[in-house]
């Protein structure tokens, strides 16, 4: 934001109408606080040396995202990196091994950095203003591709371990990224997306030594993306929506024909190649849980390994082919990372976050619901129903909006269900993991039918015997914060008793002009530019329907956030006061689209729960 530096590192609050008070009634719950909330570590982001003697991952603890090594035969973890910075891991790259297990290459500060995988001092190789990110390594260790933008657009470039003048790898025009090297180091394939259709993405292979581009796949107004070779470079294997829902294709690169493989309406996440390309695994989105399964890329026949209890996510397999690495959390269980063994099926835990302080707590196990929205869709939601119910209820919509509330550890809605709220996590439409159909079902009008869903939410939770109809609140994050200003403006029977919102759009149209080019592009690859859908931006954008807002505002946001701009919160509270409303506005000078900082984190806690047991307990 322009002015004074010194002004900028000062937290705004603003409020209009008393401010919530801490409720001396409420006693804390036994051995809950805001404090260990913030105290969870997150081991993630993880990947095994070529070796299989050891893995790399970031930490997320102490305000840092560093890079470490663990020994899979056990012991301390080691730390490389002591200066980087906490970083949403929903945007990090995985730290990437070097071939012959001597260095380790990842992306911090917009730059690529390679560091010993022993120890020792880290080395900056994209000099160039642009920047770069996504390294990968070629397969004699000293080649590495990376991912540069400039002028709005990225390309794939080659340079070596020190940095040397980089080359183009892939063609453009457009977004160029994801790149894979072959096993022979002769090809690369990645993924490109156009610019005239920001719903389409394909698949090209590019060949080194003549610097020819052959376009593998690409279908109009759909994603073909997350190419992975097969060991012997023949095959190449990719997720695409073309099927209606995100499922496995291989592609034989000679021939260029593919096929697709085990057909099952439901949503691939990741995949990855044994060492001998006899199986792949993946893991299948069922219904919010992200299985571990196999599916043998001749007959497409799958077998599963993990089902039913959690997201696993980062799969890897170890060298020797009969053992993978993957990442897991349940509703009741903090994200750590697994070694499985598959001749036993037996799972052993590598990283240990889980606080003793939570293992002593009992928490709720969520249950999948539904139920119908404005117009008979139904709408898949998970219903956390406390022990004890005080009454109050809380509809929380998700981030995105093309994301999905999963079988994950959310903690935040484990302390208010512990304190007795009944807490709802909705999908609504627009949301992933329910086919292309209901995924693309908000598009062209945000805020609008989804916005319904959410209220659709309150209804349902209303009708519950432990929930009183007149104490139910709308809590979100981004675009889920972009759903509770809709729910507030857009509700005429004003269901809402009050609504907490973290740094989100209200007026989509100027959050166009304002944000990152990848928000700006997600934008418009939903609602289409702005000059040729002038009245969707205004149908979207609550900030022009404050004045039917009848009940409290809490309004966060971080002023370093680049993805949704902090002019965005300024714009509603300016709105809010015209209209004399009542609201709570905060801000963090350090924070940008993610609050990572421990005592920001605390902060933003303590007047969330404070604003909500005001208004609804």
């Amino acid at each position: 934001m322009a002015g004074d530096p010194q002004e900028q590192l000062k937290q705004k609050y603003e409020r209009n109408g008393w401010p919530a008070q801490k409720r001396p009634d409420i006693k804390p719950v036994e051995g809950w606080s805001t404090a260990l909330l913030a105290s969870i570590s997150r081991p993630r982001s993880h990947t095994v040396s070529p070796d299989g003697s050891q893995i790399a991952f970031f930490f997320d603890q102490a305000e840092t995202s560093d890079l470490y090594t663990l020994p899979l035969s056990g012991g301390w973890p080691a730390r490389l990196t002591f200066d980087r910075d906490p970083f949403p891991y929903w945007a990090d790259d995985p730290p990437q091994w070097s071939p012959d297990g001597r260095w380790l290459a990842y992306t911090d500060g917009g730059h690529v950095w390679v560091v010993p995988a022993q120890g020792g001092r880290k080395e900056k190789i994209t000099h160039f203003a642009a920047g770069g990110g996504s390294p990968r390594w070629m397969p004699d260790s000293q080649g590495l591709l990376v991912t540069v933008s400039r002028e709005e657009r990225s390309r794939v470039l080659l340079t070596d371990r020190r940095g040397a003048w980089p080359r183009p790898v892939s063609d453009g025009p457009g977004h160029d990224q994801s790149p894979l090297p072959s096993p022979d180091g002769r090809r690369v394939v990645y993924v490109h997306r156009p610019l005239d259709d920001f719903n389409r993405s394909d698949i090209h292979l590019a060949d080194l030594e003549s610097g020819a581009v052959i376009h593998l796949t690409g279908t109009p107004g759909y994603h073909d993306y997350g190419p992975r070779w097969s060991p012997d470079g023949g095959r190449i294997s990719f997720l695409s929506e073309r099927p209606g829902f995100h499922e496995l294709f291989i592609l034989d690169v000679e021939s260029g024909d593919e096929r697709q493989l085990a057909s099952s309406r439901q949503d691939i996440v990741e995949h990855a190649w044994s060492p001998d390309g006899d199986r792949i695994l993946v893991t299948v989105n069922r219904a919010g849980a992200f299985d571990l399964a196999l599916v043998d890329p001749t007959t497409g026949e799958v077998e599963d390994l993990r089902a039913g209890s959690g997201v696993h996510e980062q799969i890897r397999w170890l060298p020797d082919g009969r053992s993978v690495t993957f990442e897991y959390q349940d509703a009741l269980t903090v994200p750590d990372i697994y070694r499985l063994d598959l001749d036993s099926g037996q799972a052993r835990q590598l990283t240990f976050s889980q606080p003793p302080a939570l293992d002593a707590m009992t928490l709720a196990a969520p249950e999948r619901v539904s139920f119908q929205s404005f117009d008979g869709l139904e709408i898949p939601a998970f219903l956390y129903r406390p022990a004890h119910p005080n009454g109050a209820a809380i509809v929380y919509p998700h981030g995105g909006p093309t994301s999905q509330y999963v079988l994950e550890c959310d903690i935040v809605a484990q302390y208010f269900v512990a304190k007795g709220y009944t807490w709802l996590a909705l999908n609504f439409r627009g949301s992933t993991g329910y086919g292309i159909d209901f995924e693309r079902a908000n598009h062209n009008v945000w805020g609008v039918d989804d916005t319904k869903d959410c209220l659709h939410g309150a209804d349902y939770l209303a009708a519950l015997d432990e929930v009183d109809p007149g104490r139910i609140g709308i809590f979100g994050a981004s675009y889920g914060s972009y759903m509770v200003t809709c729910s507030l403006a857009y509700d005429s029977d004003h269901r809402f008793a009050c609504g907490a919102a973290k740094y989100g759009d209200c007026d989509i149209l100027s959050s166009w002009a304002q944000g990152d080019q990848d928000g700006r592009e997600d934008l418009e690859r939903q609602m289409q530019h702005p000059a040729r859908n002038q009245a969707g931006y205004r149908a979207g954008s609550p900030v022009w329907q404050v004045a039917n807002i009848q009940k409290p505002l809490f309004l966060s946001h971080g002023l370093l956030d680049e993805r949704v701009h902090p002019l965005q919160s300024e714009e509603m509270v300016e709105a809010l006061k015209r209209e004399d409303k009542v609201f709570e506005y905060v801000t963090y000078p350090d924070e940008g689209h993610g609050f990572l900082k421990r005592r920001n984190k605390i902060d933003f806690y303590n007047r969330l729960e404070r604003f909500l047991d005001w208004y609804l307990i």
